[in-house]
């Protein structure tokens, strides 16, 4: 009888896998890469100040921010995420800290959300020629009108409609979110002198084409018409609108490198976007940490929803009663905070150096700015300067300054005005732009995480 062979066992050849390539943490360029094409983001999602705070709620409840209602009693926790609206344009967000504000005060961030652009008037529609259709509307803060031109615009604001309560009607908001004006400017051969210096008249020159008309065509209730037509409503709901024209082109790094960004709106919805990211990424800490956007800073914030008015205060106020605290330790709170109001800041513009200070010339990409004026339209003194500049050094920014040159009077911003209303140590910062009030502005891609990395060290600290 045959012996049987023993049968060999297979053998296991391990499979050694390759090594996973380690992952590379992000370094400082990715990081403001990508920060740079959120802020792009954002601005597309915000071609109005009504749009720019449906953008930052949106954000807000997504890190888990609870909405409260100005109209209703608070309960508030500690280590608790909070924020409100106001007239659909302004927004206060905050992080209760966990010392009492009596102790440690307020850590707060002002912006504003609104941007030079152009008004719709009510009944706009005027008919040119016959067969043209244009749009009256009105100039909104200072944009350079002449950046307007020959460009396409779309139109986007808040539609008020009919509802039950005739002292509370419905407000949602448009977005046409497709080119459908143009400005057309007037050819060279009709205006010879064109080139040697353009003057516009705000009511003859800058009226936008809206489209062009039939014979037979009643104007009338056009605009809203085309308004309730795109909210998908009866045309009789429309009762009235804050309609304006936007720029609605994408924002996108330019340059060789890639060095720069080009967008509209970065006055001043980058320093809103960075004010929230770093909001949302700071948590908890010692003090209660606030980000206050405004609107009408554009046109000078004496509004409801503007730097001018009492939000801020009452809202702060309510703050600390809503804690336990009295009006008392409310003005404790004050005196032991800190605002850093942060704007757009003019970096030296390249063609036309002469035009800044001689010696304090920011630069795209070299920071944050520190805004100072002896005339006090910055807020900012030694003392707060030293505050804010020290924060930039704890995040490893670079920090540069900006005045005006002394024949010049230069602008102002939101720090002076919450200053006169909140007794407390203020700056005025900004990032460093070019081509500021344009249709598009320019930004170094390296600011807005400079500047999002110091006011979240500003939160933290």
């Amino acid at each position: 009888m045959p012996v049987a062979k023993p049968v060999a066992k297979p053998v296991t050849i391990p499979v050694t896998k390759p090594a996973a390539k380690p992952t590379r943490p992000p370094n400082a360029e990715d990081q403001a890469t990508a920060f740079a094409h959120d802020l792009i983001e954002f601005i597309a999602a915000s071609p109005t100040a009504f749009h720019a705070v449906a953008a930052a709620v949106r954000r807000l409840s997504q890190a888990g921010f609870q909405r409260l209602d100005e109209s209703a009693p608070w309960s508030l926790q500690t280590g608790g995420r909070y924020y409100l609206t106001h007239n659909d344009s302004a927004l206060v967000a905050f992080v209760i800290g966990r010392d009492d504000p009596a102790t440690s005060g307020f850590r707060i961030v002002g912006t504003h959300t609104d941007t030079p652009c152009f008004r719709v008037k009510p009944a706009p529609e005027i008919a040119a020629e016959g067969s043209y259709l244009k749009l009256n509307v009105e100039v909104y803060g200072g944009p350079i009108l002449a950046t307007w031109l020959d460009r396409p615009l779309s139109l986007a604001g808040r539609v008020a409609l009919a509802s039950r309560d005739p002292l509370q009607p419905k407000t949602v908001l448009v977005d046409f979110g497709r080119p459908v004006a143009v400005i057309p400017s007037l050819a060279i051969h009709l205006n010879r002198e064109v080139n040697d210096g353009l003057k516009l008249n705000k009511q003859v020159d800058l009226l936008p084409l809206l489209g062009q008309t039939p014979a037979t065509f009643e104007k009338k209730g056009y605009v809203q018409g085309a308004v309730a037509r795109e909210l998908k409503v009866k045309e009789a709901e429309v009762l009235d609108f804050d309609l304006f024209l936007y720029e609605p082109g994408r924002g996108e790094l330019v340059g060789l490198e890639g060095e720069f960004l080009h967008a509209p709106r970065i006055d001043n919805l980058a320093s809103t976007h960075a004010g929230l990211a770093a909001l949302m990424a700071a948590g908890a800490g010692k003090a209660t940490t606030v980000l206050a956007a405004f609107d009408n800073e554009e046109v000078g914030s004496a509004t409801k929803q503007g730097a001018g008015s009492p939000l801020l205060a009452t809202v702060l106020e309510r703050l600390v009663h809503a804690l336990g605290g009295t009006r008392e330790a409310y003005f404790r709170a004050v005196a032991r905070s800190f605002l850093i109001s942060a704007d757009g800041a003019h970096a030296v513009h390249p063609n036309k150096g002469e035009k800044s200070d001689p010696t304090n010339r920011p630069v795209l990409n070299g920071g944050p700015v520190i805004k100072v004026a002896a005339s006090q339209s910055y807020t900012t003194d030694a003392p707060s300067a030293a505050v804010f500049e020290a924060l930039c050094r704890a995040a490893q920014v670079p920090v540069q300054r900006f005045l005006n040159r002394s024949d010049e009077r230069g602008g102002s911003t939101i720090g002076p005005i919450s200053s006169a209303h909140l007794d407390m140590r203020a700056v005025d910062v900004g990032l460093p732009m070019l081509a500021m009030h344009a249709a598009r502005e320019l930004t170094g891609r390296r600011d807005p995480d400079y500047l999002r990395r110091a006011l979240q060290q500003f939160f933290q600290s």
